[in-house]
């Protein structure tokens, strides 16, 4: 059983979050916390195995929570729920080793997609490892992002598909590119990346004479 520790400053959301993780098979919540200094407090007592972390905190910001977490040496896992768009606060998340990012609203059956992937990360990275060819068939088992195929960045291929996973309908190569600050060939080039893992789905949209444009849409 994989214990969770639910973090929110809205006590309905922190409800309705834990009612999400016991609906979860191989999932408990055990505890809840709305501040940052009630999650410290938490950590110590029941040593989770993960956070599912709000951003949006009265005391703190849930960030720079995590930092502290890894300074005071809680090594529990952290998983973001939050509102935040922002790409920097995507890229400080990369950088600090969380497990997944959602976006708030969001549907239970997205929320467990999470559960299980993070489920089978774990199932993944508990496997004796003896050499090379057993850390390529963990990485295949959870089926992870940070196994990039070469020349691909585990950093863009998250805000590309934050990005995606947020728009409004679908979006085009050149439109994600905007929104993320990269070229259109990098964008369309993970774009393409997503579809081929079925995480997207493409359609083309003609408009007059001429190549038809590639728009993607989050499946």
């Amino acid at each position: 059983m994989i214990d969770v520790l639910v973090v929110d400053d809205d006590f309905r959301l922190v409800n309705i979050h834990r009612g999400f993780v016991e609906r979860t098979p191989g999932f408990q919540a055990v505890a809840s916390a709305r501040t940052g200094e009630e999650t410290l407090a938490a950590l110590d007592e029941h040593r989770p195995d993960l956070v599912l972390l709000d951003l949006y905190l009265p005391d703190v910001f849930g960030l720079d929570l995590v930092r502290r977490m890894r300074a005071e040496g809680h090594e529990t896992d952290v998983m973001v729920i939050s509102a935040a768009r922002e790409s920097e606060a995507v890229r400080a998340a990369v950088r600090l080793g969380v497990v997944s990012y959602l976006l708030k609203p969001f549907s239970f059956n997205d929320f467990q997609e999470r559960l299980e992937q993070y489920a089978n990360t774990r199932a993944g990275l508990a496997l004796a490892v003896h050499d090379q060819a057993d850390i390529d068939r963990a990485f295949e088992r959870t089926g992870s992002a940070t196994l990039m195929p070469k020349g691909f960045s585990s950093e863009t291929a998250q805000l590309v598909e934050s990005t995606l996973r947020d728009a409004e309908g679908s979006l085009s190569a050149a439109e994600c590119a905007e929104r993320i600050g990269v070229s259109r060939v990098s964008a369309r080039r993970y774009l393409e990346q997503l579809t081929e893992r079925g995480r997207a789905e493409v359609a083309l949209k003609y408009a007059g004479r001429g190549r038809p444009e590639r728009r993607y849409r989050w499946r």
